[in-house]
């Protein structure tokens, strides 16, 4: 989750996220914990700052165009930029309770 406050735009833009779920996981990549930010600028400009589970991810080009189709639905977002970071790695223990239960993985 993003460690900056939201606001409440961009807390539309996380809602949308949270009903982005990864095809192979059957989890939304909110709770996954692999959406890491989340801007908007005053032109209406959407950064999603996000990880993948591991690099290579073969789902990636599919979850940029489900992430991009989520965040234009929000009204008065008209851009979405993707910015793929590996720092900090993903693991684990960055899912919610949620997803690690639905997972069935202790951390």
């Amino acid at each position: 989750m993003p460690e900056k406050s939201l606001s409440d735009k961009e807390q539309e833009v996380m809602n949308a996220l949270k009903k982005v779920i990864d095809p192979e996981l059957g989890i939304d990549l909110v709770n996954l914990g692999l959406i890491y930010g989340v801007s908007i600028d005053e032109q209406k400009n959407c950064e999603i700052t996000m990880t993948l589970t591991t690099m290579g991810c073969p789902i990636s080009d599919v979850l940029y165009s489900m992430i991009k189709k989520a965040v234009l639905s929000v009204p008065e977002v008209e851009a979405c930029k993707i910015n793929l970071v590996w720092e900090p790695a993903w693991s684990p223990q960055k899912m919610s309770r949620f997803a690690r239960i639905a997972l069935g993985i202790r951390v």
